[in-house]
Order: C-alpha cells, then sequence, then structure tokens
C-alpha cells in the first residue's frame, strides 16, 4: 500500500479549509484516510497552518509521498 501525505476538503463552498492526512494513494480527496496530521485554513489572514510534526515525521521516514501543495506549505512553515 502506497501512502500519501495530502489536503482534505473540509468546510462549506467558499469556506473552505483543509486537514493534512495519511491516506492511500489509490483512495478519493475525501475518501477514507488513515491518520489526520494537522490542517491548513486559507481563509485567515495569515493563514493557519498546524502539523504534528512528529506524527508528520513518522509517516516520513516510512515511506510516506507529500504531495506537491503539503511539500510547499511544510516549506513556507518552517
Amino acid at each position: 500500500m502506497a501512502v500519501k501525505i495530502r489536503l482534505r476538503q473540509v468546510g462549506k463552498r467558499h469556506q473552505r479549509s483543509y486537514w493534512l492526512v495519511a491516506i492511500d494513494s489509490r483512495a478519493k480527496r475525501e475518501g477514507r484516510f488513515i491518520e489526520k496530521l494537522g490542517y491548513y485554513n486559507p481563509n485567515f489572514k495569515p493563514p493557519k497552518l498546524k502539523i504534528d510534526q512528529e506524527r508528520f515525521n513518522y509517516w516520513l521516514s516510512v515511506g510516506a509521498q507529500p504531495s506537491e501543495t503539503v511539500k510547499k506549505l511544510t516549506l513556507l512553515s518552517s
């Protein structure tokens, strides 16, 4: 099973926020996920981003691949 770390949409239309989740790469965007790792809310100024670094690093160590968007967000938060 290939695991990816990607964003999952939540919230109402025009008020989207996102969860960072570890998910099977074959699952749909809003499909069943393995673990919630944090959240990203672009509706605030500045946008809010919270990541559980311990669990995020664990998933990276076992071979999970972050999506391009998640890579950009984690670089900005560092």
